[in-house]
């Protein structure tokens, strides 16, 4: 059974890296196609190749890269807007790789006629900007974080709980992190406004979200691959939801394939 949507944006999949929930990042690729997909930063991880002796990348991680490829070759037009954790890639911007274009930033413009800058956003992440040296600190603790969570979440599944994040608890209930999020926003509303579009579509912040912000503006966030394995998608009519595939598989294709049953017993009716 296959999803289909006009438009996809994933970010912050950090293939690469043991945090990658890279089994279900297949499976949503393998049962989701797109006329174009953006892949908004932080795909591949090259920080950890960087601060790290050791080499992660299991042939999982080929594979998805692969499957994005056959996507490329097979119509759908996939832009690749580097974050900063692949931000090596930005010295390759306005080339193509195999069908992939790389864009620095992008304007899309949706069925119903609305206009969204997509970027990664750490562009306006000061401590990426001003601090690199804090940021790769920052993003080793954040892997350390993960690893705690796993076993962690090993421990609840004996229990027969379901997986629950430590890092997105902190986010909503640490009073610093959350004011963090809300001077994010804030300024990317006012680059919205700036730019004359009607909103952004970032990711970089790992967390999923969309609402309106201040002039009007909407705020989307893809979220990651590592945790909440989220992505922002939008309908034939333009309309832009954001899909949590830990949670809404199942439904999502127990309802596609309904509508399918649906309107094959209706043509065999009016046969």
């Amino acid at each position: 059974m296959t999803l289909y949507y006009q438009t996809v944006w994933i970010s912050d999949t950090h293939l690469g890296t043991k945090g990658c929930k890279a089994e279900y990042l297949r499976d949503f690729l393998d049962h989701v196609e797109c006329d174009t997909l953006y892949l908004v930063g932080d795909i591949i991880d090259l920080w950890s190749w960087n601060v790290k002796s050791d080499f992660y990348w299991p042939i999982l991680h080929s594979d998805i890269v692969q499957q994005v490829i056959n996507k490329a070759k097979t119509g759908t037009r996939v832009i690749y807007i580097p974050g900063n954790h692949d931000e090596q890639l930005r010295k390759h911007v306005g080339t193509e790789f195999n069908g992939i274009e790389i864009h620095l930033n992008a304007i899309h413009q949706t069925v119903d006629g609305r206009r969204f800058l997509v970027m990664h956003g750490d562009e306006f992440d000061s401590i990426v900007c001003h601090n690199k040296s804090l940021a790769y600190v920052g993003g080793e603790a954040y892997e350390l974080l993960l690893v705690v969570n796993r076993w962690f979440n090993n421990i609840r599944k004996c229990f027969g709980y379901r997986y629950w994040s430590l890092s997105a608890f902190l986010k909503t209930k640490v009073k610093n992190i959350v004011q963090v999020m809300d001077n994010y926003q804030h300024i990317l509303s006012l680059e919205a406004q700036r730019r004359q579009v009607d909103g952004v579509i970032c990711g970089h912040i790992h967390h999923a979200d969309m609402r309106e912000m201040e002039f009007g503006k909407i705020y989307c966030n893809t979220g990651d691959w590592v945790e909440s394995c989220t992505a922002l998608v939008e309908d034939e009519e333009g309309q832009l939801s954001i899909i949590n595939w830990l949670d809404d598989s199942y439904q999502l294709l127990d309802a596609a394939n309904s509508l399918i049953k649906d309107e094959a017993e209706a043509l065999a009716k009016a046969a």
